[in-house]
This record gives C-alpha cells, structure tokens and sequence, in this order.
C-alpha cells in the first residue's frame, strides 16, 4: 500500500495533542500513522463529513468471552477466535483480548496455544489472551463453575510464563496464591489482575505491591468498599497505580458508582471493558455455558438464577454510556477504550492513539456515539454494525 491521505471535516478527531475539528490523516505503506494535521481549510470540501461526529483511536477490550455468536470457551481454534474479532470490529474494536472463562488446565493451554496461532496467521487485532480463572474463590464465583477451581502451582505458573508472541492476562484471587507467585508471574511478562476475589485490604494491597497490576471488572465479583474493611474494591480505589476494568453497561456498575471511580482513579488508569459475550453482533441472543442456558434480554446476559453472565455490550456502546450517563468527556472516554488498555498491556508503542508512528487504528463514531466505521492499518475493515 503507498502512502495514502484521509481527510475528516465538521467533527472531532481525538489526537493526544487535543480534539480537531477537522484533520488529515496520512497513512504511510506499512498501515502506521505518519502525519495527523488540522485540516486546511481549501480541502474540506472534499473530505468525509463526520456531522458532528467522533474519530477516537481503536478501541482495545481486554475482556472479550465471545462474539458474533462464538463462545471462546467453545471455539478455541484460530477459526472462533476471527469470528469473535470480526464482530466486534463492527463496534470500534481493533484489537482485543480473548477470554477463557474458569476451563481445565488443558482448556488453558489450549487457548493460550490458538491466540499464539491466530497472531501467526494475521488475525486483524489479536494481542493476546485473557485466562480469567480458575485462580478464583468460590465466594465470589460470579457465573464462573466452582467446579473447575484450583490453586496455582509450578506447572501452571510454567505454563503461563512461556514466551509467547501475544500478551498474557491472567485473573486471581490474590487470597488464594502466595504473593511471590504474583511476582513470578508479573517478572514473567503475565499482567496479572485480581478478580473474583473474597480478598481483605492488606491482602490485595500486597498483591499489588507484589505486581498485580489490574482490577478485572471493578466492584463486580469482588468485597465491595466497606467504611471499616474497605477490601479489594477500596485497596483498589486506594493503591490508584493499577489499571481497573469497568463494565459500563449501567447494569454492572451503577452510573454513580462509575462516576466515582472515574473520580478517584487516576485518568489513566480507568479502563472500559466490555466482558462480552456471544451474543454481541449475533442475530440470535441467547447461548450456553457450561451447557447451562443463558438467556439476554435488553442487553442483560442473566444465567436461570438471575446469576449476571458477561455481558451484552460492545466498545461504542460503552464508550456512549460513559459520555451520556456518567457524564465523561467523550475524549476521555475514549482513553479509557483505547489508550488506556493499550499502556496496561504495554502496547502504547503501537496502539491506543492517533498519533505519528502508531497504527492507522481508529472508529468513527456519529454524533450519537453509533459506531459507522471501523479501520485497521488505514483500511477500512467494518462499516458499522
């Protein structure tokens, strides 16, 4: 591909120097940004009206169980891993983390193993894996099966520490393990995340002094922030150095619950997740897990018992929730979705902005936060879902 220009007119185009009104994008042979200018004034006439719309970095979700009507627990092969990318293209989201929900230990090789092969073959957007389990406590399982829980030990630690190509996200309950695994882990390369967790104070500030450096879903499935046991959720609010995954649904987190994160956090350090599940851009909602059903109904994922099950969210919409019900500046909104997942997983080299030497990654969202298009190295890979 030679180099190519693509102008936006009467919009806003979220650059790490400042919102434009209007800009020409230069994309040069190898899919990265070289230039990113105002746009002159003797050349709107011929770029893209955004009327009123949104160009913001691609999105990154670090929390992605499914897609398109794939279940990643379900599919791990390169096959479902593209299906599960390709839907969520339709929503803004360039890069992503697969997700295994708590599996057996060769379900977590497994995985780790088709992520590895997905990069290899070019799957637009793939940067790693999340294992999300079965490190986790059965007191706050959440839709996870306390069946396939178990502790850590040298094997698995081995497993997940072997180099690889893609990033490595592991979830945990820090009270579980012994906080040199964290270590371990963390000296790895693995970014570890405390989550489904019954965790005190202390001990989640220890893993985070050991090297936790997430939050998996902040106040989901965790001890909530108490005026005398403040627990992961306040160790969380309080250590303000690791990276919290919020699901801005308005369903799993309260918009002022959102609103104080936001608040409390350091801005780069709130992080928008979508926790999704198969039925994103899937014309038939409902699935199973665990061979158990799962029913969804305006946008809510709910197991037989009530129990929440992921999610039904995709990037955009979360992006426009954390602007229209919490009230987030839509340009910090989108450093939430994209520049700030992208330093968690190390990527800000590559990713997470619209800026000179970084992948031609970005979402047009419209004046209503609707995603119309998607593009992945400066060529247009989805038109909106």
């Amino acid at each position: 591909m030679t180099a190519t220009i693509i102008r936006y007119a009467n919009g806003h185009v979220v650059t790490p120097g400042g919102t434009l009104p209007g800009a020409a994008i230069t994309i040069a042979a190898d899919g990265r940004i070289a230039a990113i200018a105002p746009l002159a004034r003797d050349v709107a006439a011929g770029a893209i009206d955004l009327a009123g719309g949104w160009i913001m970095p691609g999105f990154i979700d670090t929390q992605v169980n499914g897609g398109g009507g794939v279940l990643f627990n379900d599919a791990v092969d390169v096959d479902g891993i593209a299906a599960i990318a390709a839907a969520h293209r339709g929503y803004g989201t360039t890069a992503l983390l697969p997700t295994l929900i708590s599996d057996t230990l060769e379900k977590v090789a497994a995985a780790l193993d088709a992520v590895e092969a997905a990069i290899a073959q070019g799957v637009p957007g793939i940067v790693g894996t999340h294992i999300e389990g079965p490190f986790l406590n059965p007191a706050k399982k959440g839709i996870h099966d306390p069946a396939m829980f178990r502790r850590l030990d040298d094997a698995t630690i081995a497993l997940l520490t072997r180099p690889r190509r893609g990033r490595v996200l592991l979830t945990l309950a820090p009270e579980l393990c012994d906080p040199r695994d964290i270590a371990a882990l963390a000296a790895a390369g693995v970014r570890v995340a405390a989550g489904h967790s019954d965790s005190d104070y202390d001990t989640a500030m220890a893993a985070f002094a050991a090297g936790a450096s997430g939050v998996t879903h902040l106040y989901n499935a965790m001890t909530p922030l108490g005026h005398r046991a403040p627990g992961l959720t306040g160790a969380a609010l309080d250590w303000g150095r690791a990276w919290c995954g919020l699901i801005a649904d308005g369903v799993h987190v309260h918009p002022a619950a959102l609103r104080l994160a936001t608040r409390l956090l350091p801005a780069d350090r709130a992080m928008l997740v979508t926790d999704a599940m198969p039925s994103v851009g899937a014309a038939h909602k409902d699935f199973t897990l665990y061979g158990r059903p799962i029913h969804v109904a305006d946008g809510v994922c709910r197991g037989a018992d009530g129990t929440l099950a992921g999610s039904d969210l995709d990037m955009a919409q979360a992006v426009a929730n954390m602007v229209q019900l919490v009230g987030v500046a839509p340009q910090a909104a989108a450093a939430m979705a994209a520049a700030n997942p992208a330093a968690f997983l190390g990527l800000s080299h590559e990713r997470g902005a619209l800026a000179p030497g970084l992948r031609a990654d970005w979402v047009w969202l419209d004046a209503g936060f609707r995603a119309r298009g998607t593009w992945i190295g400066g060529e247009q890979v989805a038109h909106g879902a």
